[in-house]
């Protein structure tokens, strides 16, 4: 069986048919001959051509398309590369991929290889790779922001230099342990590098005192709608999402499981969550709603509890608590027959705000509040370099090691080269780049050894 590397894949790379155009990709050794076949003549490195697409198996037309060649190793993948664009009707996209299916050595791509080959060609890094998955789901403008900033390598120039340093301090130590009479070593290299492994510390404390915006701004800012049965929570967040997406009943209960709807506010992510009705439910549906209902508050990063003019408390069970922000929303106003309140307003410990779902009134200035909350929250996100978990995995990984390297910095040599050949490795991970040969080089290159 043929390796990954030497079988040719192919793949529509562009979006679902029906489209005016529709791209298909092709990646691998036989990708000129799969141009050949189709096409004729290769065209000109980079340059578009306009040329009949022929079955080779039957001389049918299969459309009139434009042809890029991109020989590798420039090319996305750093492999050959073609691509048809052609038009995009379902039967003649099906008909040229089944006529690249005839070819020898030619099979369907499967999910993200293209992307998989890319990063195995040392074209992307994993944080790039990330970054692209991150920017073709980006929803808002902030989310694109911070997607392209991980496409374009940025995070990792900034990781791959933290790991060059703790190469460089390894080396120094390796060196110093291995080679102690070489006159290319420095004297000082103890105060030199714990100097520069204190520095590289402070940076990476930075990085992860970041209030996980990154990762936030990926998901969007959890905003939970709870509260009593028969409130109106259902209508607040159909009139939020200006849309149906919950339904209504005055039936209370109604709601027994969570309903999300996402939602971009001034350029950030923002999911609304509504709950099932609080109460001590006797049906066995209704409590498992309830229970979640329960769970999402507590994850959430802002609880809109709900009330009416009927909840004689106004305010929420004192065992309802979450990790975010809460605030008050009296809904049903347009039921009361005095004072509605100030429509918005703080409190001693919260924000309260007076709404009619059914009218609309009030709901502007609720939508402005959720809107400045997320980029209280959100803003600035698009600067950080954490926006996934395995990042902040392996950087408090890193971070460990280096402590640790640090607080042995007097002890034996050997155990504190561990520690840094850990920390660099740890970094390594998040790129996917870890190479003992980085080590051989600093080390050669600073101290001769062997010349």
């Amino acid at each position: 069986m043929a390796l990954a590397s030497e079988q040719t894949i192919y793949a529509l790379s562009s979006g679902r048919v029906r489209s005016g155009v529709a791209v298909i990709r092709v990646s691998g050794p036989q990708s000129r001959a799969a141009v050949e076949g189709l096409a004729g003549a290769v065209p000109a490195p980079r340059a578009v051509a306009l040329r009949s697409l022929v079955s080779r198996e039957t001389g049918d037309a299969l459309d009139r398309a434009m042809v890029l060649w991109m020989p590798g190793p420039a090319s996305f993948t750093g492999e050959d590369v073609a691509e048809f664009h052609v038009h995009g009707g379902p039967a003649v996209v099906a008909a040229v991929l089944e006529a690249l299916g005839a070819f020898v050595g030619l099979r369907p791509a499967e999910p993200g290889e293209f992307t998989r080959r890319a990063f195995a060609n040392g074209k992307l890094d994993l944080t790039q790779v990330e970054g692209l998955a991150d920017l073709i789901d980006a929803d808002t403008e902030a989310q694109r922001r911070q997607a392209q900033r991980q496409f374009s390598g940025d995070a990792a120039g900034i990781y791959e230099a933290w790991r060059a340093g703790l190469v460089r301090c390894l080396a120094y130590v390796e060196a110093e342990i291995d080679f102690p009479d070489e006159g290319d070593v420095p004297e000082d290299v103890a105060s030199e590098m714990r100097d520069t492994l204190a520095e590289l510390s402070n940076a990476l404390d930075t990085a992860l005192q970041d209030e996980r915006r990154g990762e936030r701004l990926r998901d969007g800012l959890r905003v939970v709608i709870a509260g009593r049965p028969n409130v109106g929570k259902s209508s607040l967040l159909n009139a939020l999402a200006q849309r149906d997406a919950a339904i209504v009943s005055e039936t209370a209960g109604t709601t027994r499981d969570v309903i999300e709807v996402h939602m971009d506010l001034q350029g950030y992510p923002v999911s609304l969550i509504d709950t099932a009705g609080l109460r001590d439910a006797s049906d066995g549906v209704e409590r498992e709603g309830v229970a979640r209902a329960r769970g999402r508050i507590e994850d959430a990063d802002l609880v809109l509890w709900v009330t009416d003019p009927e909840d004689v408390s106004h305010g929420r069970p004192g065992e309802v608590a979450g990790s975010g922000s809460m605030w008050t929303v009296m809904n049903k106003i347009d039921l009361m027959n005095g004072d509605k309140g100030g429509g918005a307003h703080l409190g001693a410990s919260s924000r309260f705000f007076d709404v009619s779902a059914r009218t609309g009134e009030g709901l502007g200035g609720l939508i402005d509040a959720v809107s400045s909350a997320a980029a209280d929250m959100l803003a600035g996100s698009e600067g950080v370099l954490v926006t996934r978990a395995r990042h902040r995995t392996a950087l408090q990984d890193c971070r460990a090691h280096m402590t640790a390297a640090l607080e042995a910095w007097n002890g034996e040599p050997e155990l504190l080269a561990e520690d840094l050949r850990l920390a660099a490795r740890a970094l390594g991970r998040i790129t996917g780049r870890v190479d003992v040969e980085d080590l051989l080089d600093v080390i050669f290159a600073d101290f001769c050894i062997g010349k």
